[in-house]
């Protein structure tokens, strides 16, 4: 069952901090990406191309842990812990967005042959420290 982000979550995502991604591999073991996100609503988004082993764990099995820390104090984190979905982004725009989010600028130009996906985070459960 879906829950709502308090303020905390929703400030460490929607500032730039970075998130570790948690997947699980084909074999029950974990793969972590850390990984650039943005908020919308209570659903935590980011982009990747649909090739990566996340993309891959994540169609398998869509069990998924996100690790935030606020980098002024990293001792302040949320973990949501949730299911995730993914769909093609053909126009790229998620990965541009995020870029100017956390750098200021247009990604790096990609092949239009790569394939890119916006993955989307429904949060179940929420963890939370703040000293």
């Amino acid at each position: 069952m879906a829950v709502s982000l308090s303020e905390f979550a929703r400030s460490l995502i929607d500032g730039k901090n970075f998130a570790t991604l948690a997947t699980l591999n084909p074999d029950g073991g974990p793969q972590t990406s850390v990984i650039w996100v943005k908020r919308d609503g209570d659903d935590v988004l980011f982009s990747a191309t649909e090739r990566r082993r996340k993309v891959r764990n994540l169609v398998r099995d869509p069990r998924v842990s996100l690790s935030i820390f606020d980098t002024a104090n990293p001792y302040a984190y949320a973990e949501i812990r949730g299911t995730a979905s993914v769909t093609e982004d053909p126009g790229k725009a998620l990965p541009k967005e995020l870029s100017h989010k956390y750098v200021g600028e247009d990604p790096p130009f990609e092949s239009g042959e790569i394939r890119r996906v916006i993955v989307r985070v429904t949060p179940e459960k929420i963890v939370e420290f703040t000293p």
